[in-house]
């Protein structure tokens, strides 16, 4: 990235004097002890090229996932997949529930495609709701969804998410649908589709190790999907190399590490409910995420007032749908969360 280009996402630390990070939603206990030593064994093996099949990490998710060998794809982070997919796919329309992910526009626009946006309603909690389905046409080449979604933290319903499979198996459209946050979500909430699909269904599902085992500056992430024929042109777009051995021994040693995402959970079911009273109490308005972040509502000059002290947090003003006084917050530690509550108390009392 050159310098200079707008960045649109969390994690910004480098520009921005920083003592708490807010702004991005990584697992706050950090990483696991045995991954850090995976990486530090690894770095005896840096001399040789890594292997480019990921034959060990893909065999070990082919098994977590109950799927085959060849259904499985890992990238350089959920980033590089996202853009692979969409360079292989070349659809000719695609339709886009915002506000998501940025990267989602960012790779669509990149290759071309033309894009229908399709507003999910602050009403209504941001919530997609069966109103989807209309939008669903034999003109939508490709359906871009996100559940939780990235910045809201709204799941979507398993009864509507198979309905809306259903719908795309009707009308040809292939269907994208991010789980990055599967790990973390609220256990009464989370809901993997991968047990509904079909071998040959137009389905990509795609999975990170970046939050769930804070991996963020590893870069590991993989695509799931019962359509041999995308992953195989999805290959085919990718770098030779593009998953290092470090990532490699990482994500086996993360998958030896089961009770991390669980352990994360027991903590932002607390916190979750620490901030939204602290929150509500000081008369913030507070969209409950059905993941490890928040999304606040109508609080101008919040972002600006915790950088000066600096807290950073999500500005999602330049989220498409959403507006000047959103931002975002992360569900951190006890300590943390008691920081961030009194330095907005701060804020919005000056």
């Amino acid at each position: 990235m050159i310098l200079g280009n707008g960045y649109v996402h969390g994690g910004d630390i480098y520009r921005n004097r920083v003592r708490l990070d807010f702004s991005a939603n990584v697992n706050p206990l950090g990483t696991p002890e045995p991954v850090k030593e995976a990486i530090r064994l690894a770095a005896e093996e840096i001399d040789r090229y890594p292997d480019p099949y990921c034959t060990d990490l893909c065999e070990r998710l082919s098994a977590l996932h109950g799927v085959s060998r060849d259904a499985v794809l890992c990238g350089n982070g959920a980033a590089e997949l996202i853009f692979s997919f969409v360079s292989a796919l070349s659809p000719k329309a695609a339709l886009l529930p915002v506000p998501s992910f940025a990267e989602y526009e960012t790779a669509l626009r990149a290759a071309g495609v033309p894009i229908t946006f399709y507003p999910l309603l602050r009403e209504e909690g941001f919530a997609v709701t069966p109103r989807i389905l209309e939008a669903i046409t034999e003109r939508t080449g490709l359906l871009l969804l996100c559940s939780p979604n990235n910045p809201t933290g709204r799941s979507i319903e398993p009864a509507l998410l198979l309905r809306i499979l259903d719908r795309c198996r009707e009308t040809g459209t292939w269907l994208f649908l991010d789980e990055c946050f599967w790990d973390l979500t609220d256990p009464d909430k989370a809901f993997l589709l991968e047990d509904a699909l079909n071998d040959g269904d137009r389905v990509l599902l795609l999975h990170a190790f970046t939050k769930t085992y804070g991996m963020a500056g590893v870069r590991l992430g993989y695509a799931v999907s019962k359509n041999r024929e995308l992953l195989m042109k999805m290959s085919e777009t990718a770098q030779p190399w593009n998953v290092s051995t470090l990532a490699q021994r990482a994500g086996l040693a993360a998958l030896d590490c089961p009770d991390w995402a669980e352990n994360a959970r027991a903590l932002f079911k607390a916190e979750k409910a620490y901030l939204m009273k602290e929150l509500t109490a000081l008369g913030v308005s507070v969209f409950y995420g059905d993941a490890n972040f928040l999304l606040l509502s109508d609080v101008p000059k919040l972002y600006e007032g915790l950088l000066k002290k600096g807290i950073l947090v999500r500005d999602c003003e330049n989220y498409r749908g959403l507006q000047k006084g959103d931002v975002r917050i992360a569900v951190r530690t006890h300590a943390e969360n008691q920081a961030l509550i009194a330095a907005i108390s701060e804020v919005l009392h000056a």
